[in-house]
């Protein structure tokens, strides 16, 4: 494989590009008009534009990334997450293309993508599930129907969406009289959001932790897990920190959530890299199955940082049909702990909304244990079109003091000017006692928020020095045009290559 097409954008686009570059694999990246001038689009070797801005009239469209693909030689198409990441019909369009999809084929991914179904393939090779509704609660069922079936699983429960994932198309239910609003919003979004308005119901286990288990399967049959990520800290059902290991995961319960994990992937030939989820009661002990991700994870920079495996380049492996050679014992061993922060385009301050434009200057921390994986830099854009997430900060120590005691000096010389993010809440969120005894649960964050009462994550004084210490740190920034050809480091034959597929736009 010595070409490969990413579709996709932003930090997961550069991040899949370096791969490529460290294995000698020429990439190709494809763009809307409001990313012409984006980091990925100048990284690549060569960019192809494939339509308007909206995730429809590009990102979403199959056909155009399939014309480019087929245009220019590409030997594998890499999805990275979100947009086509988990969509059967995408992988089975480069299949009859006879170009390699890096993640499983079309009817693991169909499988595994509706909840209801891989709660099935779960539960018949033994591993535990949250109770209940079996099968796809569609529109022709009606509220009536559902309300039954809800008194049978016990209040409070969740309605949640068959189809996608990211929190979309959920909603708490704490008594009947809740049940029709949540019912109706929930197939709403999901419709919305994945095409779908299918539902299941499903009882809800409190103070749970979210526990999941990365995965890599080859073409042959072999399906290893690593250690475990805590997932906990979630926003309205959207995580904003992870790390590993658990401080909350014994290796007694590591080898029991791990094995499950496997022999879930293994019992459908799962290829590529995958994510199992599991809830994990208050008690522990007790753990519940609750999807699979057939992608590679937001959050898979930590795993790689405490197993030195990456995960990206062996998706090309796999790829390529060839064995898994890792350790089994070595990655359910962790070298270390690592943590990860979102780092999103969005004002903690006025109820976390979205914060696009032009970031002015941008100071990225560096030193021991740091890593960004960021899709941006000074005097680029984040547009309105599309996830606010501009980077992903993550800290490595031997332990998971350490690693918070790096993050947090990461945060406080993190700097980006222009724009709002998110970095104030991460600074003002680990120093909360309950993070640092590693003490909460998945609906701990949205307590501890509604507490706050809106209150700012960092006072006006505080907010004044900060301002003036960016200006002055970044006083002598030399801004790069985020113009294509003009003072470019992109090598020569890229930006001839983005030249030339102008007339590829259909």
């Amino acid at each position: 494989m010595k070409k490969i097409l990413i579709a996709n954008r932003g930090e997961i686009a550069v991040r899949v590009i370096r791969a490529c570059r460290d294995m000698g694999i020429a990439s190709v990246a494809v763009y809307s008009e409001c990313d012409r001038a984006a980091r990925h689009v100048r990284m690549a070797d060569e960019a192809y534009p494939i339509g308007g801005n909206p995730p429809g009239e590009s990102y979403l469209r199959i056909d155009k990334i399939m014309d480019v693909a087929r245009a220019c030689g590409a030997e594998g198409i890499h999805p990275g997450y979100g947009f086509l990441s988990e969509n059967e019909d995408f992988s089975a369009a480069c299949r009859d293309a006879g170009i390699k999809f890096l993640g499983p084929s079309p009817e693991v991914i169909e499988r595994m993508g509706s909840k209801t179904a891989a709660r099935e393939v779960a539960m018949k090779v033994g591993a535990p599930v949250v109770p209940g509704t079996e099968g796809a609660l569609g529109a022709e069922v009606s509220d009536e129907a559902i309300a039954k079936l809800a008194e049978s699983i016990g209040y409070p429960l969740m309605v949640k969406a068959v189809a996608g994932g990211g929190g979309k198309g959920m909603r708490v239910v704490m008594s009947p009289a809740e049940l029709s609003g949540a019912i109706r919003a929930a197939r709403s979004e999901a419709g919305a959001s994945f095409g779908d308005s299918a539902i299941f119901l499903e009882r809800r286990i409190g103070k749970a932790r979210h526990i999941e288990v990365q995965l890599l399967g080859d073409q042959h049959g072999t399906v290893l897990p690593f250690v475990e990520r805590e997932c906990s800290l979630q926003r309205r059902h959207q995580k904003v920190i992870e790390e590993t290991p658990s401080a909350k995961v014994s290796p007694e319960l590591r080898v029991r959530m791990t094995t499950a994990a496997a022999n879930i992937a293994r019992s459908v030939g799962y290829t590529g890299a995958g994510t199992i989820e599991f809830l994990l009661d208050e008690d522990g002990e007790s753990f519940y199955f609750l999807e699979m991700n057939t992608r590679l994870q937001v959050e898979h920079p930590i795993t790689e940082m405490v197993s030195g495996v990456d995960l990206v380049q062996w998706q090309i492996r796999i790829a390529r049909g060839e064995k898994l050679t890792l350790d089994p014992a070595r990655l359910l061993q962790p070298n270390g702990h690592a943590i990860e922060c979102r780092i999103i385009a969005e004002d903690p301050d006025a109820g976390f909304m979205p914060s696009p434009g032009h970031i002015s200057a941008l100071r990225i921390p560096t030193g021991p244990g740091i890593r960004d994986d960021g899709g941006t830099e000074s005097g680029a854009i984040v547009p309105i079109y599309y996830d606010p997430m501009i980077s992903k900060l993550i800290a490595w120590g031997e332990n998971r003091e350490q690693a918070t005691a790096r993050m947090r000096r990461a945060l406080s010389e993190y700097e980006v000017v222009g724009i709002k993010t998110s970095i104030p809440f991460h600074r003002w969120m680990l120093a909360q006692p309950e993070f640092v005894a590693a003490e909460f649960d998945t609906i701990y964050l949205d307590r501890l928020l509604k507490e706050r009462q809106g209150a700012p994550f960092m006072p006006a004084g505080d907010a004044d020095e900060e301002i003036a210490a960016i200006a002055a740190a970044l006083s002598t920034v030399v801004r790069k045009p985020a113009v294509p050809g003009v003072q470019s480091q992109a090598r020569g034959s890229r930006w001839t290559s983005v030249a030339r597929a102008e007339g590829m736009r259909s």
